[in-house]
């Protein structure tokens, strides 16, 4: 189903973008349902799907892959279709045990965002090769999509001296890119996200402390900047995200998964957008 649903969200982006549009609410609707009407175009989706679905699949098999490891109950991933304007709303996998030592938690928290991170860098620099240049696109439309590091690095390699406002993404790059955003939002220190996994780890009893004041900074983004997205994520992991079960271990990390620790936060500032999404009002 997941397949199906992000793949008519594929078909609708590459016939926006074939014909140069920016993105707009109503050509979105009108494009999927065009597709719907003439399934046989469908097929164009597929590059932005199995992309999307790469990515998330090799975030969750990281996180699953070192269960096994770790001898830790959890099942296969599970994926989550949406009428959303990605087609989904991402993939999970279920811990059915407890987490019984630090390097457990760490290994099984950081696996995950590494393993995806693998697979979305070499597909955004793939779908920015089949990007194209159209002055101002990036400010066109209903919504304006703002572009991560890793995103602005590779742009500078592929279309020198052009702003990212003018790179029209391929469907492709536009998955990597959503890849990017549950990479960042995964790797926040909070609660028992990926991030507040290898946080606790880290940093034990000032977990709390450090997720509340990452809360307290998505709050006053989604404030000062109206990006919406943050203040959502902020309140929510305000009430359901703050603590994280307790793990009565005294053993040492070593110095190998702390420098793992200062990769996952460099992949966390290369995924991390300021103001991901905004409306053209704004």
């Amino acid at each position: 189903m997941t397949l199906v649903s992000t793949t008519f969200v594929g078909a609708a982006m590459q016939y926006d973008f074939n014909r140069n549009l920016a993105f707009d609410v109503e050509n979105h609707v009108n494009a999927l349902a065009r597709i719907w009407t003439h399934p046989s175009q469908i097929w164009l989706g597929l590059p932005f799907s199995m992309t999307l679905l790469t990515i998330l699949l090799a975030h969750e098999f990281g996180h699953y892959l070192a269960c096994q490891y770790y001898h830790v109950d959890a099942s296969l991933p599970y994926f989550l279709p949406a009428p959303t304007l990605t087609g989904t709303f991402g993939a999970f996998i279920r811990v059915r045990s407890a987490f019984t030592s630090r390097r457990a938690l760490f290994d099984i928290g950081i696996a995950g965002p590494l393993a995806g991170f693998v697979f979305l860098a070499p597909a955004l620099a793939v779908g920015l090769a089949f990007s194209k240049v159209m002055p101002g696109i990036g400010l066109r439309g209903d919504l304006h999509f703002g572009a991560p590091a890793i995103q602005w690095m590779l742009e500078r390699a592929v279309f020198p001296g052009v702003r990212s406002t003018d790179i029209y993404l391929h469907p492709v790059a536009r998955a990597a890119w959503i890849g990017a955003l549950a990479t960042a939002l995964n790797l926040l220190p909070i609660g028992q996200l990926d991030g507040g996994h290898i946080l606790y780890a880290l940093a034990g009893r000032r977990h709390r402390l450090i997720s509340l004041l990452s809360i307290a900074a998505l709050v006053l983004m989604g404030v000062y900047w109206r990006v919406w997205l943050w203040l959502f994520w902020g309140v929510v992991l305000f009430w359901l995200g703050r603590r994280h079960p307790a793990i009565d271990d005294p053993a040492s990390l070593g110095l190998g998964r702390v420098k793992l620790g200062l990769i996952a936060l460099v992949v966390f500032l290369l995924c991390f957008t300021l103001a991901p999404i905004s409306t053209s009002g704004l």
